[in-house]
């Protein structure tokens, strides 16, 4: 499977809430646990979640504070 660039644009990506709120306020870019960099602006539930994210978010157990979101570059 591949991680290419194209790829990620392709998926849901996880993101910290409060990331995702202040873009959402002032347009700043947000960085995906998987590294992703972008200005959210598609509904994330219309994509599958980043296999790389998940398996991130995964490994941080019940604790973390990480919530889901896709857009495009």
């Amino acid at each position: 499977m591949s991680h290419g660039d194209g790829d990620h644009e392709r998926f849901a990506h996880y993101v910290q809430k409060d990331k995702i709120m202040a873009s959402a306020l002032d347009g700043t870019p947000v960085v995906a646990l998987c590294g992703k960099v972008w200005v959210p602006g598609r509904d994330p539930k219309k994509y599958p979640v980043c296999p790389l994210c998940k398996e991130i978010f995964e490994s941080m157990g019940a604790g973390g504070d990480k919530d889901k979101d896709g857009g495009k570059k």
